[in-house]
């Protein structure tokens, strides 16, 4: 089972190479670049050097990118390691992959808007929060839009749609939000907002304006974040959520970091508190939710661990709805 990219099963050699695949179309750049790593014996060596779960390619890169000012090639990366191994160790021991897409919220929004409300709303591994701010962001479903204030800052969430989905006709009373992450990062904070920068691809313009819209827009008024494990401290941090809410628990692209018997751990975590509990993972990640037909890259949208509601992009631009045959 795949963390974070990494599959213990092959080497480090081959989950850069099948990196490198899914990038294609998304990121020519980091797809060669994966590619190049893969044969290189100088920065595979720095690689060993690192703990297992700290040989992902996003963030080798990410880092790479965070010292030299600049995304890498593969000889400004070789450089960086020939030259900078120390730096390149610290900052790859001491950051995350906290990529915080709040494109997502746009594949989340229309099974979130289905739910009795007021919401209070939980984001497992929240980075930056920015994915706590549903009703801060316009949307945009193929030309059926849904608008939020006048927040000048918050950015429009473009997503194509597919299937019968659920389109809210208006946006969710959000009466409280906080967000659980092992290392939350402050968008009032230069440095943390320069490595959310650093982890949005090389080529993809549209990621950063949107990422500076959302952390322009969250910086007037941030959503909390606490430090914290999601083995440990989600029970403590639901028991704060007004009584009068429905409590949702939910969490995008972070399960797949987090090692298969402790993602069965939080599953048992998160049924046994009175919450909602909506995932938005690659298939395969969160345990009890049944296997189905994906293409490469997809990511499923589940409701309790149990049922698949949709197929979605990982970085939020597309929502397939799943029919009553799952289809």
């Amino acid at each position: 089972m795949a963390m974070g990219g990494l599959d213990p099963r092959r080497s480090t050699a081959e989950n850069y190479r099948v990196w490198g695949r899914e990038a294609r179309g998304r990121c020519p750049a980091y797809e060669s670049l994966a590619a190049s790593v893969a044969d290189d014996d100088l920065i595979l060596g720095f690689l060993r050097t690192m703990p297992p779960a700290k040989r992902q390619p996003n963030l080798l890169f990410a880092a790479a990118r965070y010292l030299l000012g600049a995304p890498p090639g593969i000889g400004t990366l070789r450089g960086l390691v020939r030259r900078n191994e120390a730096e390149l160790t610290h900052v790859m021991l001491a950051r995350l992959t906290q990529t915080n897409e709040p494109a997502r919220c746009a594949t989340l929004l229309p099974a979130l808007a289905r739910l009795p409300g007021p919401l209070a709303l939980i984001e497992v591994g929240a980075s930056a929060g920015l994915n706590l701010l549903f009703d801060r962001y316009s949307y945009d479903y193929d030309g059926y839009h849904l608008l939020a204030g006048a927040d000048p800052y918050a950015p429009t969430l473009r997503c194509a749609v597919r299937g019968p989905v659920p389109l809210p006709t208006r946006l969710p009373a959000i009466a409280w939000r906080a967000g659980l992450d092992l290392n939350p990062l402050d968008v009032t904070r230069e440095d943390d907002v320069r490595w959310l920068s650093c982890l949005v691809w090389p080529g993809e313009s549209d990621r950063e304006d949107r990422l500076a819209a959302a952390i322009a827009s969250a910086r007037r008024d941030p959503p909390p974040i606490y430090r914290g494990d999601l083995l440990t401290d989600l029970p403590a941090l639901a028991a704060q959520a007004p009584a009068e809410a429905t409590l949702v628990i939910f969490h995008s692209a972070v399960l797949a970091y987090v090692a298969p018997e402790d993602r069965e751990r939080f599953a048992g975590t998160v049924r046994g508190l009175a919450a909602v509990w909506l995932s938005n993972e690659a298939p395969g990640v969160v345990p009890g939710l049944p296997p189905t037909a994906f293409r490469e890259g997809t990511f499923v949208l589940g409701h309790g661990g149990r049922t698949p509601l949709a197929f979605t992009d990982g970085h939020g631009t597309w929502l397939h709805w799943l029919d009553e045959e799952g289809r």
